[in-house]
């Protein structure tokens, strides 16, 4: 049985059942390709992180990372469950701020913020602006300065720490587009500024140092170097940081092969490791921040397709093609992201065949899984790809001007849908002749 998670089961009509609707049902419905979230399973790992920081005794925020999925009602169920949230650009602030997300519990991250962006952000009221560079500095100093406000900020650094995960998703290390560096001292120049500017207020700082990370060494690591500097800053500077914002990037179990760590031990083996330093380094323990966005949505989200056509060459290889790709699911391609599914109307038949499960797009490289077991396979069957929640409709394309698919919400037996999928008139509405 291939992986499920949540509230996923089969019915004993073999198909697949996630928050208790039938997804066959959910494909006749809304047709197909289909992103399919277990919103009792978002609401699991929300409130694990959550409890796990307040068992622990420190003085916590949770962040979601919202470049991982986000839309309205994912921001209307970041409220519901106390959650705050990052964003990257003004569309995520603007969707997050249309959704009801409270705007202190707004973070604004990204390394080349635009003045217009900025501008929304301290117009809104954004609770933390995470500064990446001195160009940004400049431009809150004038911003702040101009409209005469107050805005709290924090540094972003790069603490040297080389977490094993892949280069694309690596950002702790020196050589990093990310955040101020600290071996050449730019960190403590960054500060010097902040601390010089009366339109800002010094928070804390910031760090994140990869995704996809199966163990904490990396963690700890970070965390011992990030103490080093707030411990260099408070006797050199007199600074004492009111919060340490540890990022994210916890793994998630994306195939049988993965055996990345439970969410709550990483954060468990982070707070012993900051409340160890500020022991040893006598520093009062400052709030802590942390910012999953992968390992709460992830899991939670199935992406349903339909099979199509198929190809056999004999001794060599067994295509199945399905009715989306790379289109609703880049990762495969843009660094050999590796997924696992089933066939969700035939769920417990034996499997029989390897094949390779493909995309209709132009492009060779549109391989969602190369080798998979699975039944024989006709055309109108379902296939279901697991843990797909985060960065699969967040990335998605209108390449080959094909439509982005539709997004549902189930929960309690009900589902909704949160994003239409687009359609043909869609595609030119933006165009001009």
């Amino acid at each position: 049985m291939s992986l499920l998670f949540g509230t996923a089961a089969f019915n004993e009509e073999d198909h697949l059942v996630i928050g208790g609707c039938d997804t066959t049902k959910l494909a006749e419905k809304y047709g197909t390709p289909l992103f399919i979230y277990d919103v009792a399973h978002i609401r699991e790992k929300a409130r694990g992180f959550k409890r796990t920081l307040d068992e622990l005794g420190v003085k916590n925020k949770v962040v979601y990372a919202s470049k991982a999925f986000g839309c309205l009602a994912m921001y209307k169920l970041l409220e519901e469950e106390n959650l705050g949230c990052d964003v990257v650009s003004g569309g995520e602030l603007y969707t997050a701020l249309k959704g009801g997300m409270s705007p202190e519990n707004i973070e604004f991250h990204g390394n080349n913020k635009l003045k217009s962006e900025l501008e929304l952000a301290v117009d809104s009221h954004v609770g933390t602006i995470v500064v990446d560079n001195f160009y940004e500095l400049e431009l809150l100093k004038e911003l702040t300065s101009a409209k005469n406000v107050e805005q709290a900020v924090m540094l972003r650094v790069t603490p040297g720490v080389n977490a094993e995960t892949h280069d694309y998703i690596l950002t702790g290390q020196v050589d990093s587009k990310f955040g101020f560096d600290v071996n050449s001292g730019q960190a403590t120049k960054a500060m010097d500024i902040v601390m010089a500017t009366k339109g800002l207020t010094l928070q804390g700082i910031h760090c994140h140092i990869g995704s996809q990370i199966f163990a904490p060494e990396g963690f700890l690591v970070a965390v011992e170097r990030m103490m080093s500097i707030l411990k260099e800053w408070k006797e050199d500077k007199g600074y004492i940081a009111p919060v340490l914002n540890m990022g994210g990037g916890f793994g998630i179990k994306y195939t049988e092969e993965d055996t990345p760590l439970e969410p709550e031990k990483f954060v468990q083996a982070i707070v012993e490791a900051v409340k160890g330093q500020c022991s040893l380094m006598d520093y009062p323990l400052p709030e802590l921040w942390i910012e999953p966005g992968r390992s709460i949505v992830a899991e939670a989200g199935t992406t349903l397709y339909t099979v199509g056509a198929q190809k056999i060459i004999p001794d060599v290889r067994h295509y199945v093609s399905v009715d989306g790709g790379m289109g609703d699911n880049i990762r495969p391609a843009l660094y050999g992201a590796e997924y696992t599914g089933m066939l969700a109307n035939r769920i417990s038949e034996e499997n029989k065949s390897h094949v390779a499960v493909v995309g209709k797009y132009c492009e060779s490289g549109d391989i969602l899984i190369k080798d998979i077991e699975l039944p024989e396979m006709v055309s109108g069957d379902l296939f279901a790809m697991v843990s797909t929640g985060a960065y699969g409709y967040s990335m998605a394309s209108n390449y080959n001007r094909n439509p982005k698919a539709a997004v549902v919400f189930v929960e309690d037996g009900k589902d909704r849908l949160v994003i239409r999928r687009e359609t043909y008139e869609d595609l030119v509405s933006l165009d001009c002749e």
